[in-house]
């Protein structure tokens, strides 16, 4: 006899509608009204800890209860990623196609760790990510079709740690391969020897993920400095040293982060210098973290990149940035999948079926850390289909000319901001130049005092040159640290700080799907205001 007092699913199918009309209708009124809400929350930590109970309820509440709980506890600890007024980090995107995707997912729900699980949830991956390798343009190599593929993992971060994972053991296996080394007990001994001298390689400018995937793997980290000449791009004159000063230390290099938009400054590596050292060390995995401007080879302008990824031995980019898909969708492409599922496949013999043990189907158990999986493709699938090639093109260039008319903005007001490096993917990099007195004077024949400026004794500007250890670079540190504080602190926009080359900077992309001209006029506004009044007050 059935005692619950709670209907099977949580609700009755007529309930359930009206919840979910209810949830949308609030979701669509978010969504809409968004930039009216201050983007970063003005709450203290611990703050939720006093608004809900320190116990679950005993007995059920119904929806309507539940439901406004969000706007009283959830949303005043929010920050509002979507908002057009969110220019921190890199964006985070959400569109109503996903929320779709997402909500067919959960109605779905299958851990899809083989294809027996739910033929569908592998079949649909496995299309849109080829789809997606030739809207990107992709070298073929990273097509199903061939040798290769690509899978959704969770994040970026989540890449670089499989990738590592499998370049380590192709690593291991190649050695004993060579040394002819066979006898099981010999083998598990000599690949624990030569996983201790394994070494992975990355800039100084790399992703914080690839330190931490290397952790996880169990090797050696080591990151190479980049330099402010090469706009802090990694070139084959610091790759080819750091690999033979490893090698005479008889250590290992087997793994080597590159990067395409860094996240710092959006930096470029070198990756064709790059190529040519890598045809020399044939071992080592190259990995492409792309994540957030690997959306932006769907234009064509920037597809000589696309070509220039037959180096690598993977590539990840992330559709949850800024290619409208919600996160987490995290596209690694991969040239050889067997060297994925080499390192990563197991065959418990609850796992066996008669379709995997054909080898006729793909089980993405096997080209990931996780043993589940969720049915993240549907929501790329609704993305690609609602927007189509040409909507996801208009919708990174759209982005490209707000970063480029924020560029103009910043350059008009050279007495006030110093462009650090060059602006790439609708992100700048900039500080505050500090004002000093000119002084210098020169006497005419005639005995008068003739200033170099026309504005005798009025402010001037000492430009930044990073990365220069000086007074002045000193100075703008503080005074751009004191502007960004200044506008952090009023909470009417989301940027981030950052250091380059030694120099404080401030970070702007505006890249959200909300993203709109006049916010990032606003925001210059802003910051010309802010700017002016911290050197007034500072009177240097």
């Amino acid at each position: 006899m059935d005692q619950r007092l709670v209907p099977a699913l949580g609700m009755t199918g007529d309930g359930f509608v009206k919840a979910a009309a209810s949830a949308i209708d609030d979701i669509e009124h978010y969504y809409s009204t968004i930039a009216e809400r201050p983007v970063l929350p003005s709450i203290s930590p611990g703050y939720l800890q006093n608004l809900l109970p320190d116990a679950a309820p005993e007995h059920g509440e119904d929806w309507q209860a539940i439901s406004q709980d969000i706007e009283r506890t959830i949303m005043p600890g929010m920050t509002h990623w979507q908002s057009p007024k969110f220019m921190a980090f890199f964006s985070a995107s959400s569109t109503y196609p996903g929320i779709l995707g997402e909500m067919w997912s959960a109605a779905l729900t299958a851990p899809a760790f083989n294809w027996v699980c739910s033929p569908a949830v592998t079949e649909l991956e496995t299309i849109v990510m080829d789809w997606l390798a030739k809207i990107l343009a992709l070298p073929e190599v990273f097509l199903s079709k061939g040798e290769g593929g690509g899978v959704i993992q969770g994040s970026a971060s989540e890449a670089v740690v499989t990738v590592m994972v499998a370049a380590r053991e192709r690593f291991v296996r190649r050695q004993l391969e060579r040394d002819h080394v066979t006898d099981e007990e010999e083998r598990e001994d000599r690949s624990c020897g030569i996983r201790s001298k394994l070494v992975a390689l990355a800039s100084a400018e790399a992703h914080s993920s690839t330190k931490k995937g290397a952790i996880i793997a169990g090797t050696r980290f080591r990151s190479m400095p980049v330099h402010h000449s090469n706009d802090y791009a990694l070139t084959a004159k610091e790759l080819r040293p750091a690999i033979e000063a490893l090698i005479t230390k008889g250590l290992c290099p087997y793994y080597l982060g590159v990067t395409l938009g860094t996240t710092n400054t959006c930096a470029i590596d070198d990756f064709e210098s790059i190529a040519t050292v890598a045809k020399d060390y044939p071992d080592i995995w190259i990995h492409c973290d792309a994540a957030y401007a690997g959306a932006a080879l769907v234009l064509e302008e920037y597809q000589h990149l696309s070509a220039q990824m037959h180096c690598v031995d993977s590539f990840d980019m992330n559709m949850h940035k800024w290619l409208l898909t919600n996160f987490d969708a995290s596209c690694l492409f991969v040239q050889r999948r067997k060297e994925l599922t080499d390192a990563l496949s197991i065959s418990p013999a609850y796992l066996k079926n008669q379709f995997s043990d054909s080898g006729l189907v793909t089980d993405y158990r096997d080209w990931q850390i996780p043993l589940g999986r969720r049915f993240r493709a549907l929501k790329i699938w609704f993305v690609l289909r609602t927007w189509g090639v040409d909507g996801l093109r208009r919708h990174i260039q759209h982005h490209i000319n707000l970063g480029n008319m924020f560029v103009d903005l910043i350059r008009s007001r050279s007495d006030l901001f110093c462009i650090l490096v060059e602006p790439r993917f609708a992100l700048t990099v900039f500080s505050v130049k500090p004002r000093q007195r000119k002084a210098a004077q020169q006497v005419n024949g005639t005995g008068t005092i003739q200033h170099n400026d026309p504005r005798p004794f009025h402010d001037q500007q000492v430009p930044i040159t990073p990365p220069t250890e000086n007074e002045d670079v000193e100075t703008a540190n503080e005074i751009t640290k004191q502007v960004y504080t200044t506008i952090d602190e009023q909470k009417e926009f989301f940027l981030t700080a950052s250091v380059v080359g030694g120099v404080y900077a401030i970070r702007i992309v505006s890249a959200n799907p909300l993203a709109e001209e006049k916010y990032v006029r606003r925001v210059f506004e802003v910051l010309v205001r802010t700017a002016e009044g911290v050197l007034d007050q500072r009177k240097v």
